[in-house]
């Protein structure tokens, strides 16, 4: 997702300011911007320690779980709570799992944030570890539903050492097997860092 003044977030997150501290346009000898946002801005990176006491923070998660060959799966438009059911087609060993749900058009529409978002029930976390994903990437930037109490699937997932990848723009992306690229902002002892995420064809 591109950062920018005005961007959805999380209700309660920080909004985004980018301001001009200087500018080649009024006679400064170089462009320079000034940036207040939030750890968990835009496509973001969910390291355990979110959510887990003593948990690996966003600069201690090793590169090799975020980078590597993954799959899409695309879940029906129409869908708005993603159970285990709906996993069927994501192969065996799958390491790194990005889900693509309505959510992805809709950012590509530049709509603004809505908790009308596809979100996993809890007992899609099993499915997900019986799979062997070590990371789950999601459109939506929650994977837990919104109004959610207690963030479970946030606290299994993450309490299994699962890295989450959050507010991914995957609309016009095929199911399908891709490789994955993301490097996080390396944020010293950080709960979570903007990233930036890349699928390339097999």
């Amino acid at each position: 997702m591109p950062i920018q003044p005005g961007m959805p977030v999380l209700p309660g997150d920080p909004p985004v300011e980018v301001r001009t501290e200087r500018s080649l346009a009024r006679g400064d000898p170089f462009g320079l911007s000034g940036l207040t946002l939030g750890s968990h801005t835009g496509t973001h990176v969910d390291p355990p320690s979110h959510f887990v006491r003593g948990g690996a923070s966003v600069d201690e998660i090793e590169l090799g779980t975020l980078n590597g060959p993954c799959f899409v799966l695309h879940v029906p438009d129409e869908r708005r709570v993603i159970g285990p059911e709906d996993l069927a087609a994501v192969p065996n060993r799958t390491e790194r799992l990005l889900l693509r749900t309505s959510t992805s058009s809709r950012w590509a529409t530049g709509a603004p944030y809505s908790a009308d978002y596809a979100a996993l029930r809890a007992d899609a976390v099993e499915r997900i570890a019986e799979l062997g994903v070590k990371l789950l990437g999601v459109d939506a930037l929650s994977v837990d539903a919104s109004g959610s109490t207690g963030f479970p699937v946030h606290r299994k997932l993450l309490g299994s050492g699962v890295v989450l990848l959050e507010g991914l723009c995957l609309d016009g992306v095929a199911q399908g097997s891709y490789r994955l690229g993301c490097l996080p902002i390396r944020l010293a002892r950080g709960d979570g860092a903007p990233a930036r995420a890349v699928l390339c064809d097999e």
